[in-house]
């Protein structure tokens, strides 16, 4: 019998190195600052959020989960200052274009292909309580079909993403302690919530309420709270299988020997324009 779970799994990671690279492009950044924003600030946060900016940073915040409120807040009314979310939207979509041609020339071709396999996925999926996928569902489908699959992938990451925030919700997992476990989890060294924009008090006081449920000692998650992110991920993984089931086994596992090849050389983009660490869902777990 197909292992959904495992299939999942990797479908995610893949999909993450699929995405990720896009984030902290020099291409991608040379658009976005050409939309007028000043040296590009922001555009993470405001390239990722595009179709959701119109609602506002509050939402956005909601939505994204474990980022500081106050740096999606300077993000967003930066970039809304000097231009829309549509044309930021165009920007970043320029950008991939390039990008995949230039470091995956190889995968253009069977990764268009795929594009309305994967978008029939994608409407068929349940937008409720999953506000950034329906935003990025609702956003423009472009003729470039390499560009139009892309996006489709994206779409399923973010329902997936849009999952996993809920369950950290149902487990009264806070901003900064998501960070936190998800820290511990891939064995970063305390790295993830710092740089999402937690402060010494802020981790403080997630650690001291770690503490008193059992799942930190001393400042640091124990066999418990890592047992906990453990279920947390596999619960997510159950959950997000629904896309890849309806994708079916013989696609999942086209697309799996498509991107998982070229899966290094885009997380070795994110080292080089980024840094090591930045992407930590787009990497395993460190020994």
């Amino acid at each position: 019998m197909t292992d959904w779970t495992e299939l999942t799994a990797r479908a995610s990671l893949a999909s993450h190195r699929l995405i990720g690279w896009i984030y902290w492009d020099p291409r991608a950044i040379e658009l976005y600052t050409e939309l007028g924003v000043p040296n590009g600030l922001g555009y993470y946060a405001a390239s990722r959020a595009a179709p959701l900016l119109p609602a506002g940073p509050q939402p956005v915040a909601a939505a994204f989960y474990s980022i500081h409120p106050g740096f999606l807040k300077f993000a967003i009314e930066t970039a809304l200052a000097h231009t829309t979310w549509e044309r930021i939207f165009d920007a970043r979509n320029a950008a991939v274009g390039e990008g995949l041609r230039r470091h995956v020339p190889e995968i253009v071709d069977e990764l268009a292909a795929m594009g309305p396999a994967l978008w029939t996925v994608v409407d068929e999926l349940p937008e409720a309580g999953r506000v950034c996928f329906a935003a990025h569902r609702q956003a423009p489908r472009l003729d470039d079909a390499v560009v139009s699959a892309w996006l489709a992938v994206n779409c399923i990451r973010e329902w997936r993403g849009d999952t996993h925030f809920a369950i950290l919700a149902s487990e009264d997992i806070s901003r900064v302690q998501a960070g936190i476990l998800h820290d511990a989890h891939l064995n970063y060294g305390g790295w993830i919530a710092q740089s999402r924009g937690a402060d010494e008090a802020a981790l403080t006081e997630a650690f001291a309420d770690l503490e008193s449920r059992g799942l930190a000692e001393g400042g640091a998650v124990n066999a418990a709270g890592l047992a906990v992110r453990e279920l947390i991920e596999e619960r997510t993984n159950e959950l997000s299988a629904r896309a890849w089931r309806s994708l079916g086994e013989r696609d999942t596992m086209m697309f799996l020997n498509l991107v998982e090849p070229v899966g290094e050389r885009l997380l070795k983009r994110i080292d080089e324009t980024a840094g090591p660490n930045w992407m930590p869902a787009a990497r395993e777990r460190r020994d």
